[in-house]
């Protein structure tokens, strides 16, 4: 790890093809973005994720915005909770967007607490249902549920003592690092592990004990708390603990990641290093509905079900490709194909997930320091897209090069339309360090062709009248 007073050392290096590429995109900034900040983070970082909405004003909102940060051991590994300045569509200045300093913080991101996190936080997952509760991977066996707003602030303080974990979901027979996922419609926890498990909880009844006991003024992790949760124990834990609801059997290797059908709390998938996409449903037992043998050509690293549309599910892979399936198409016996396989990541695609903001559209991110954004709709369309290039494959419409590093994850904002957040680990650069960057594309990119041309039209004919009114002017005068 070098640390920032030694990251000046980047600049005596010789230009690369990707430094390069890195220069062209930001000169493009202004042209391609509506909104764009760069926050440069001490320490590598693994996971992002977007929460509650905050406050609303004039020409920004408030938004709260989980991070991890994790060290090599130096210091200890940290949840951050922070506030995030999302600034609305059409409001900043393009010589605004384009001036930014990649060693620098962003003023629009607050770190408003630090929480001392046991092991590196792989995974953050937020409960839709309590917006205070959150679930973290890290490299052990169990889950951590965390209520943040009452969790203590450790600030600064690099020599305090871990934070103690609000619940502990026990479970796993082996490190569960990074398949996590909590569910829309009740307070369902679903986790995937080296032990090639599947594994969910149920946390209502011990969500609402902790939700009741903090509005008594009783401090979270205090003995009193603990033992109210835990008195059928002969002794106070730590933290309190949960068993599993359920454990699910049919993954021959690791368990990358899970995700639940968001039409259906019962049904939910997951994919692993045995290149297999799983589908279940906990109304017909323990073992799989569906099995998809051989998905990828490599380790599925990734899975997202439609918010959409309950048929259909991305999934990223080792292979470098992003695949669509329709579980219509496939067989209770594993059969079938995905709809289409999209490539055009040279590395590792480490991160998928559908847009809130339109049905067709998703990111992927991946090893090759890009996020791509898809328009499923556009593969076969008989038109170009005007921001298409010739060598760009069909469906993708937009590349988002800002990280120098791979992006590790990413995660579209539900409330803010077409407003992503992307995180890169960038331990491997000379700089070390990580980044968070809160990006917006231009309307311009995502919006119909038609709707495009027409106001451009509309813009470039009132650019001529205000000119023509300056000629005039100026000649009579």
């Amino acid at each position: 790890m070098v640390v920032k007073g030694r990251r000046k050392k980047l600049a005596s290096r010789l230009l690369t093809e990707e430094d390069e590429g890195y220069l062209k995109w930001k000169g493009r900034i202004p042209l391609i973005y509506d909104w764009f900040t760069n926050d440069n983070l001490s320490w590598p970082s693994l996971s992002c994720r977007w929460g509650q909405q905050l406050e609303e004003k004039a020409y920004k909102n408030i938004q709260r915005l989980y991070l991890s940060e994790r060290t090599d051991g130096t210091y200890p590994n940290t949840l951050v909770v922070a506030n995030c300045e999302v600034v609305k569509p059409r409001t900043a200045a393009a010589e605004h967007i384009s001036v930014f300093d990649e060693e620098s913080q962003s003023p629009y991101v607050k770190k408003i607490k630090t929480i001392i996190h046991p092991g590196e936080v792989n995974r953050i997952r937020e409960l839709p249902q309590n917006s205070n509760i959150v679930a973290t991977h890290t490299d052990s066996p169990e889950v951590l549920i965390w209520d943040v707003d009452a969790q203590p602030d450790c600030g600064d303080d690099l020599g305090a003592a871990d934070s103690h974990p609000n619940l502990i979901l026990t479970g796993h027979q082996s490190n569960a690092e990074y398949a996590l996922a909590m569910c829309n419609y009740e307070a369902l926890v679903l986790s995937g592990g080296r032990d090639n498990l599947v594994v969910l909880w149920c946390i209502r009844d011990h969500v609402s004990s902790l939700t009741n006991t903090t509005s008594l003024g009783v401090p979270m992790g205090s003995p009193s708390h603990m033992q109210s949760v835990n008195a059928s124990e002969d002794k106070i834990s730590d933290s309190p603990t949960v068993a599993p609801r359920s454990i699910f059997h049919g993954h021959t290797d690791t368990v990358e990641d899970v995700q639940f059908c968001h039409f259906s709390p019962q049904e939910f998938c997951s994919v692993g290093d045995d290149s297999c996409l799983i589908l279940w449903d906990a109304r017909a037992g323990r073992s799989p509905a569906l099995k998809v043998e051989k998905a990828h050509d490599g380790d599925i690293n990734c899975v997202d079900w439609s918010p959409h549309d309950e048929n259909f599910l991305l999934t990223g892979s080792a292979d470098s490709s992003v695949k669509i399936f329709d579980r219509r198409n496939l067989t209770s016996g594993g059969a079938g194909s995905s709809l289409h396989t999209f490539q055009h990541h040279k590395a590792a695609v480490l991160c998928v997930q559908w847009s809130p903001d339109k049905s067709s559209v998703f990111g992927s991110a991946g090893e090759d320091n890009l996020v791509n954004i898809w328009d499923y709709a556009k593969v076969g369309a008989s038109y170009e897209h005007f921001m298409r290039t010739p060598t760009a494959p069909p469906g993708l419409f937009f590349q988002h090069a800002g990280h120098r590093d791979k992006v590790v994850d990413f995660h579209w904002n539900a409330t803010e339309p077409w407003t992503i957040a992307s995180v890169s680990d960038d331990c491997a650069r000379v700089n070390g360090g990580g980044t968070l960057q809160v990006w917006r594309m231009s309307d311009l990119i995502h919006r119909h062709e038609d709707e495009v041309l027409a106001e451009l039209e509309m813009r470039y004919r009132h650019e001529d009248e205000e000119l023509n009114e300056q000629l005039v002017s100026s000649f009579h005068s």
